[in-house]
């Protein structure tokens, strides 16, 4: 190819690669693999710690993995490869939730986690001590104060960026995606006596979160999950970093959003384990996606059926902006050079 040639098409794929920019791009992804969580704590469904893997939430600083299941029974952290290596019990006492329907989870540094329980809408922050339990009153605010049954918060996400803040989706009647900041504080006092799904105590922290958009308009049956894409190296710096991952398992779909509701890109996930529930995404530095699955939920399921981590990865290198775009700067001031050569 000729110089010329090469500096133009280098400079049309800067070009494209700068248009790009404002988005992951789903359509590039594809299962990598896909690995069974171990049965913790028994064989039994109320002995089982993350048998119905509901939420998973990636820990850079660890290079880990860290999961919830709806039991309410603990927290698990696994490597990328799903194997486990440790896990740390949930104190419920005096929180008030009787479900204990643990469905959003967020790593946020240092060994810090939020977790949060879906029919009170309330989110606990502990520190991570293998072997350890936390007690979840401790540290706790609540988002809306209100019971809403199994239609809550399914989803909790972290963004490090500008001193932190929270985004967390309701899973439906009605949806909604909020973003803003949570404190943290103790209950003072135990919650009211009631039925159900229990109440909030009082005391606890401070909630400052709006709605984004109305997901209403996005067409999922639910939503199961968020992620940020602040975390993505590659992403930094780009419009894409305010980017969500949404994920419905009801649709059987994961989508990129951006922070206005406009879906940028989806994956159709009907075809991966379509016998298993999908309800948990993070993703890390590199772009690497992980889902996890609840055991498999036909009556010709296997006993002793296990969760599933899942791993999706792009088909190709994601290349960098800048690289190109300095390549065909260096071509463009060598044709302008061999040009007043010729001009001499």
């Amino acid at each position: 190819m000729k110089l010329k040639s090469l500096a133009l098409a280098l400079l049309a794929a800067a070009s494209g690669l700068a248009q790009a920019g404002d988005r992951l791009d789903l359509g590039n992804y594809q299962v990598k693999a896909s690995y069974a969580l171990d049965l913790l704590g028994g064989s039994s469904a109320n002995q089982v710690s993350g048998l119905e893997a509901s939420a998973v939430s990636y820990a850079r600083d660890r290079g880990t993995l860290f999961y919830v299941g709806d039991e309410g029974t603990g927290v698990v952290e696994i490597s990328l490869t799903g194997q486990t290596l440790g896990k740390m019990a949930f104190n419920w006492s005096g929180t008030g939730s009787t479900k204990r329907d643990t469905e959003g989870l967020a790593y946020l540094g240092g060994g810090m986690l939020a977790v949060s329980e879906e029919r009170l809408q309330d989110v606990y922050r502990f520190s991570f001590v293998n072997g350890g339990s936390a007690v979840l009153k401790s540290n706790f605010v609540s988002i809306a104060n209100n019971s809403v049954g199994n239609n809550g918060i399914e989803g909790l996400a972290y963004d490090t960026r500008n001193g932190g803040s929270f985004i967390s989706v309701k899973q439906q009647s009605p949806q909604n995606v909020l973003s803003g900041s949570l404190s943290f504080a103790a209950a003072t006092g135990n919650p009211p006596s009631s039925s159900g799904d229990g109440s909030t105590p009082p005391g606890g922290g401070v909630a400052a979160m709006s709605a984004l958009f109305n997901p209403a308009s996005l067409g999922l049956s639910s939503l199961s999950d968020v992620a940020t894409l602040s975390g993505v190296d590659h992403l930094a710096g780009s419009s894409a970093a305010d980017n969500l991952l949404l994920l419905s398992l009801g649709s059987r779909k994961l989508v990129e959003v951006n922070r206005q509701g406009q879906v940028l890109s989806s994956l159709d996930l009907s075809q991966v384990l379509p016998n298993n529930g999908i309800e948990g995404v993070t993703i890390d530095e590199k772009g690497t996606i992980y889902l996890v699955a609840e055991q498999d939920q036909t009556g010709s399921a296997l006993p002793g059926a296990q969760s599933q981590l899942i791993v999706l990865s792009a088909t190709a290198p994601v290349p960098e902006p800048s690289s190109y775009a300095l390549m065909a700067l260096g071509l463009a001031g060598l044709l302008a050079v061999a040009k007043r050569r010729r001009k001499v």
